[in-house]
């Protein structure tokens, strides 16, 4: 199988200790390709080591992260407009609102998402969209945004199916991982009915492990478990999951 985990982060502190047996168990399994978006400007050098680590299957992204949205925003907005500017860049993200953890910045949180869908048109780079408590908000910034230039991917999708169609009528992929494993995730009980053009499968790891991981470190390998599901959600091979939505990634990505 030809698999592509479009939304890992490798470079955080959970991976120091097997870096590199990671990706490598995950190549093993399938997975060729890392999509890597960013947080914050305190990761930077470790997503641009993690780039010399697999050069041809890290992909990097430059972003802010609405949780790491603060006081300093501007400023990180600013290094992630220079960093667009100076090299190659696989999208724009993860942005978004996360008002799980806390409300106080959500002003910020809008700003910040605002500004870094239009960074996304301007540079023609999907935007990767966060979304935690906070879909009324989301969809709001995204209405306001909505052009042609305008795509990308809904990561960690985890709403209804009248939420599903919004997004994708906003030129989005849903980012489907681990959550549709879950018990209570709830999604796998309408996905079916959503067409599988407009997918993409991911990890998020090391966060979300899918079943039977759940609640221990996730890593890119286990990709294939939430392949696994999908084949089953939708009733065709685990093959077929994952040719189209390797298909849905590269014409994302544009590679």
């Amino acid at each position: 199988m030809n698999l592509i985990d479009t939304h890992t982060h490798l470079y955080v502190e959970a991976f120091d200790e097997d870096r590199k047996q990671v990706i490598e168990r995950a190549v093993e399994e399938g997975v060729q390709k890392f999509f890597i978006p960013a947080i914050d400007s305190a990761y930077v050098a470790s997503m641009y080591e993690l780039e010399q680590l697999f050069p041809d299957r890290i992909h990097l992204m430059a972003g802010l992260h609405p949780t790491h949205v603060k006081e300093n925003f501007e400023e990180e907005l600013e290094l992630v407009e220079k960093q667009l500017r100076q090299r190659r860049f696989y999208g724009v993200g993860e942005t978004g609102i996360d008002l799980y953890w806390d409300d106080t910045f959500i002003g910020q949180q809008k700003i910040a998402f605002a500004r870094q869908i239009r960074m996304a048109k301007e540079h023609e780079l999907p935007v990767i969209i966060h979304c935690r408590d906070a879909f009324d908000e989301v969809f709001e910034v995204l209405e306001e945004e909505k052009s042609d230039e305008m795509f990308g991917i809904f990561h960690c999708f985890t709403g209804n199916k009248e939420q599903a169609e919004l997004a994708i009528g906003y030129g989005l992929k849903l980012g489907i991982g681990g959550v549709a494993t879950f018990k209570n995730g709830k999604i796998d009980k309408f996905l079916d009915q959503i067409d599988l053009n407009h997918i993409v499968l991911e990890t998020d790891a090391p966060y979300l492990a899918p079943k039977p991981h759940r609640g221990k470190r996730n890593e890119s390998a286990y990709l294939t478990l939430v392949a696994q599901k999908l084949a089953e959600i939708y009733g065709v091979e685990k093959e077929e999951i994952a040719r189209i939505t390797t298909e849905n990634a590269c014409e994302v990505f544009k590679i």
